[in-house]
């Protein structure tokens, strides 16, 4: 049977826990906060993360990651992108030599511009392939309340990738392997970007006609850049992509929605953030991403929008008009062979 630590509790690490315990997964679940801890233990809830939900009885809880990892089989990252590095060099040299790493992290690290999966492998010293990624539409209390949901695990090396699907997959919960890891974790990054556009639009008082075309054009240019970076672009169509892209822009649970709703109300990026328990991935790695995009020439015009409004200033209205009045282009341009 294999053994599971998922490293950090906060929405999604929490509910991946419940699942893998769900599905007959001995799991133990690490928070650097002791409080956090023997609630879990004493009272099976986690209410600042997943208020009015249960925990599974099995699962287990530490607040000491050596604690946590040793001897596990598979070990789930489930830490913002800003704090992977500071916390692996604590403890990921007790990660078992042939552990599987699992990647929940949905962000790009603003300095090396690393994605989540680039970042574990790099502090780890390990084989690329050992980390398979985990992506799809996924918000957390509709995962942790059991409602059907799927994802996708990913990895050039299958075998990772299906010990990864075996371990979580449920009668509620579907996993479908994929081999390229590349485009799955664009997907999951890139969307976050997308769903603050999405989430300005609707703040803003805007109709339906309008969130069709931002979640649209996000997907066209998650493909522009995600085939740039070697991905494939059929994955793009699939759940790690349209599939996470719709639930995070339309979801009032999205915290990256969230936080573009409020910015198209007006309000002040800082206040929001500091309104908030849980990280908008998106926030920071849109400045990531664009220059990533940058990098490999690909146009992201949504992307440099959000990236304006979040950190140079710009007014969300500002950012519509230098939208909608851009040259004129080919729907496909960027992909079309």
């Amino acid at each position: 049977m294999t053994t599971a630590a998922v490293m950090g509790a906060g929405s999604w690490g929490t509910a991946f826990a419940a699942m893998c315990a769900d599905a007959g997964t001995t799991t133990t679940l690490w928070s650097r906060d002791p409080d956090q801890v023997a609630e879990i233990a004493e009272r099976r809830t986690n209410a600042a993360y997943l208020p009015d939900v249960t925990l599974p009885e099995p699962l287990g809880a530490t607040d000491d990651p050596e604690e946590a990892v040793a001897g596990a089989d598979v070990v789930v990252i489930a830490i913002p992108s800003t704090g992977v590095v500071e916390q692996l060099t604590n403890w990921g040299s007790r990660i078992a030599p042939e552990a599987t790493i699992v990647s929940l992290v949905k962000g790009v690290d603003v300095a090396s511009r690393r994605f989540g999966s680039q970042l574990i492998a790099g502090t780890v010293d390990v084989d690329p392939d050992r980390v398979v990624v985990i992506s799809g539409p996924n918000l957390a209390a509709e995962c942790a309340r059991r409602q059907p949901a799927a994802t996708v695990s990913a990895s050039p090396d299958l075998g990772r990738a299906e010990q990864v699907q075996a371990m979580v997959m449920s009668g509620y919960f579907r996993v479908y392997t994929n081999r390229d890891k590349v485009g799955v974790e664009v997907a999951g990054a890139a969307k976050n970007v997308m769903a603050l556009a999405a989430g300005m639009a609707h703040g803003m008082g805007f109709g339906d006609n309008t969130k069709a075309m931002v979640v649209t054009r996000g997907l066209a240019e998650m493909t522009r850049l995600g085939v740039a970076l070697g991905g494939q672009p059929l994955t793009f169509s699939g759940l790690a992509g349209v599939g996470d892209l719709v639930a995070t822009c339309t979801s009032p649970r999205s915290r990256n929605r969230t936080v573009g709703e409020r910015l198209g109300q007006g309000e002040a990026l800082d206040d929001i953030i500091a309104s908030m328990n849980m990280v908008a991935e998106g926030v920071k790695s849109s400045q990531a991403i664009l220059g990533i995009a940058a990098d490999v020439g690909v146009d992201m015009p949504l992307a440099r929008g959000v990236v304006g409004v979040c950190h140079e200033g710009l007014d969300p209205a500002e950012m519509v008009g230098q939208l909608m009045t851009r040259s004129a282009k080919t729907e496909l341009y960027g992909i079309e062979s």
